[in-house]
């Protein structure tokens, strides 16, 4: 090997360090989220074989199904079982649906991606500009409407702007269309003649090039979509707003304007530039929320997403599902957290370095 060989040689080896210990990590966070989720399994004062069988069920046929289910068992037996069930994609049985969980939440979820997703777009193209708008005319009445505006969105309860949404914009000025994905005679046709190869009604109908299904999903979608991408720019706004400020007031800024460059790439270009790296974090854990499952809002537009079916079965003691949806939800926050560390390396070279 030569000389000129071996540094490449190093970057390697520490590029694959880095993967490995990244993989490391990421497994056991997860195992970690496991061991959360088991120990509120035993926790809750729910035995699994009376909720399967019923309060009817003798006790010899719950035992039965005890030894079945291995809960008999020693907890770290019954912590490796769920375990290696979980890594095989196994997270139970829905009590409330009889179906395989994993099956359920890929039915649910889809639903929650494309509402979540497009709240976010939402409010990350509204609320960055309004932060930069609000950070470079600090005290000016920019600011000010962008701070009360992002105070109202911290403040007024979801479900009110909900049913305030539905009453002004579905039932007295009919912009849009009440609750639901689609409207019922477009729910048959979606649910027999269109392929669903992503179980987003927006981009599957737009792929089947049924344009009229499209725009009455959108009609559906625009409003939820825009309540929880209010919610979304309040806390995008406020943290864009503070990261532009403290970069505003850095020596490389005084010196760039002194150069005579213009305000916009100023701002845009070299202070964006830093404000970008903190932000990805904002925006990944602000869709990371969404992503969660808006309850309240899924609930008031009778949304059939994630969040609505972890509270339904939670409300019928669904254990297998609620706690199958919350593994799902704590590795959607796993997996954004380590997106954004890609992005991180991506927007800034010094973490590349």
């Amino acid at each position: 090997m030569t000389d000129t060989s071996l540094p490449e040689h190093h970057r390697v080896i520490e590029a694959l360090r880095q993967i490995g210990a990244t993989l490391l990590t990421l497994f056991v966070t997860f195992v970690g989220l496991l061991a959360v989720t088991f120990i509120i399994s035993r926790v809750v004062p729910i035995d699994p074989a009376t909720s399967i069988l019923g309060d009817r069920a003798s006790a010899a046929q719950i035992e039965a199904l005890r030894e079945q289910l291995g809960l008999n068992e020693p907890y770290w037996w019954q912590f490796y079982l769920y375990v290696r069930d979980a890594l095989h994609g196994d997270l139970g049985t829905s009590l409330n649906t009889g179906r395989p969980v994993l099956e359920d939440i890929a039915h649910y979820f889809p639903a929650t991606l494309e509402l979540a997703t497009l709240a976010t777009i939402i409010g990350v193209l509204v609320g960055v500009p309004a932060g930069v708008a609000a950070a470079t005319r600090p005290g000016s009445w920019t600011d000010q409407i962008v701070r009360v505006v992002g105070l109202i969105g911290y403040s007024m309860p979801v479900f009110w702007l909900g049913l305030v949404g539905l009453l002004i914009f579905y039932g007295r000025l009919e912009w849009v269309a009440g609750p639901g994905r689609l409207d019922a005679a477009y729910q048959m046709m979606f649910d027999f003649e269109v392929d669903k190869p992503t179980g987003m009604i927006l981009l599957d109908t737009a792929i089947a090039g049924r344009w009229d299904m499209w725009a009455n999903a959108l009609s559906h979608i625009i409003l939820p979509a825009s309540l929880l991408g209010y919610l979304s720019m309040a806390y995008i706004s406020r943290m864009t707003r503070s990261f532009m400020i403290n970069e505003l007031g850095q020596e490389y800024v005084t010196t760039a304007r002194v150069k005579g460059m213009p305000e916009r790439r100023v701002v845009w270009v070299h202070a964006m530039r830093n404000v970008l790296v903190p932000l990805i974090t904002v925006i990944a854990l602000s869709y990371a929320f969404l992503l969660e499952g808006a309850v309240l809002t899924e609930t008031i537009f009778a949304w059939p997403g994630l969040g609505r079916y972890i509270t339904d079965a939670l409300l019928v003691a669904d254990m297998p599902a609620v706690l199958g949806g919350t593994v799902v939800v704590g590795a959607v926050y796993i997996g954004l957290n380590m997106l954004s560390d890609l992005l991180y390396r991506l927007a800034d070279p010094r973490a590349r370095a």
